[in-house]
């Protein structure tokens, strides 16, 4: 895997949602690594992707509530344990559970195994509030998705903070997960 700075040289054969992220981050003046490889869309898939990256990956849930009247977008470590009690109680919301195919598309314009921070800026009505583990505010760096799982990027996270969140109009709620049984 090769390391890149900024956007594809070729763009050829991209998807127009991951071009739109690169438009963005330029947009933004935002930097950022990537790296092109085969689908990753589990964490086991991106531990090769960590080391071209040099950070580790995050891993992205797309949550929603038993009404499907809330939608969460989550970023942990991509080796925490993810348990839904744990985050339900501090956001106080009693069920939790996988939002489905339809709705990542339709609010984050994302597909399964793509799942990013990134989608953020597709999510024009903000219906999607951003988690965030204490243990990623806390890192130098967010590795994630360009809205498809094919490449990924490593992008400061106060460039995520100061920058990208302010662009899409998104707040975030800090959260702490153990993730141990």
């Amino acid at each position: 895997m090769e390391l890149y700075t900024g956007r594809p040289a070729d763009e050829k054969g991209r998807l127009e949602r991951e071009l739109r992220v690169y438009n963005y981050l330029d947009k933004l003046g935002i930097e950022y690594k990537r790296v092109d490889h085969e689908s990753a869309t589990t964490m086991e898939a991106c531990l090769e992707v960590d080391k071209a990256l040099g950070t580790l990956m995050c891993k992205n849930l797309f949550l929603c509530n038993r009404q499907k009247t809330r939608f969460y977008l989550l970023l942990m470590p991509g080796d925490k344990k993810f348990k839904t009690k744990e985050l339900s109680s501090q956001i106080g919301s009693a069920r939790l559970s996988f939002a489905d195919a339809d709705d990542m598309l339709k609010y984050l314009d994302i597909e399964p195994g793509a799942v990013s921070v990134m989608g953020l800026m597709n999510d024009k009505d903000k219906a999607v509030t951003l988690l965030i583990d204490e243990d990623v505010i806390n890192g130098e760096y967010i590795g994630c998705h360009p809205c498809v799982c094919t490449s990924s990027m490593k992008i400061k996270t106060s460039d995520i903070m100061d920058k990208f969140l302010p662009a899409t109009g998104h707040d975030k709620q800090i959260v702490h997960l153990v993730g141990e049984d």
